[in-house]
């Protein structure tokens, strides 16, 4: 029973599994005008098994909050997930971000950002990885149905590893681009990110993301690009 649950883990959750990197513009909030918003969502399950007990605990929240003048962006994402069979746990993991935007003039062409983040999955071979930075997001498509980020920022990052007994500081730049289109029919929006993340000592350690997105509302409204 053990065994058929963490094959289903591998084969249902491959992302978790492998990837440090998370592609916050995917989770970023389109909400124009509107100053705060708040998701939520949490689920409960427990499985008894011939006398083998499984419970399984969701949870996750993203909110957003923006000053009067609408130049300032406070946005925080956490997610939580638990599987626990009373006997071991196969898989513990949680995800927090937290970021600050600030629009340099009402066009919103250019933009400060501060993050922070952190984050745990004991499946993996880096069990924990918090990081602190800062950088630059510019516009740099607005026209029609199309609409382009691009960013760059510093960041510190601390990563544990309890399995091989490590930890490291590192030093690395990230870089993004992604670029939006919305039909004019309004009946779908596709968006594709890219992340370079080099090691500033030794750019020959680095990651990349790569992202495609697709988006079919199920009801007829309007799609935008990020607020932040």
């Amino acid at each position: 029973m053990i065994r058929f649950l963490l094959l289903s883990i591998f084969i249902l959750f491959p992302a978790l599994l492998s990837a440090q990197l998370v592609n916050i513009e995917s989770k970023r909030m389109q909400t124009d005008s509107v100053r705060f918003a708040l998701n939520g969502d949490f689920s409960f399950n427990h499985t008894n098994n011939d006398g083998k007990q499984v419970n399984q605990i969701d949870g996750a929240i993203t909110t957003q909050l923006k000053s009067k003048d609408l130049q300032k962006i406070y946005f925080l994402l956490g997610n939580y997930r638990l599987i626990d069979t009373g006997e071991e746990n196969l898989q513990n993991a949680w995800f927090l971000h937290g970021r600050f935007n600030y629009k340099f003039n009402q066009l919103a062409l250019l933009r400060f950002e501060s993050f922070i983040q952190g984050q745990y999955n004991q499946l993996l071979v880096v069990e924990q990885r918090n990081l602190i930075g800062a950088g630059l997001r510019v516009k740099w498509m607005d026209k029609g149905h199309f609409t382009g980020y691009a960013g760059n920022s510093y960041m510190y990052e601390v990563e544990y590893s309890e399995r091989a007994g490590t930890t490291n500081y590192n030093h690395r730049n990230s870089t993004y681009l992604t670029l939006s289109y919305s039909a004019e029919s309004l009946k779908f929006s596709v968006a594709n990110t890219v992340y370079y993340q080099p090691l500033y000592k030794d750019l020959s350690d680095y990651r990349i993301l790569e992202q495609f997105r697709l988006d079919i509302p199920l009801a007829n409204q309007r799609c935008h690009g990020s607020d932040l």
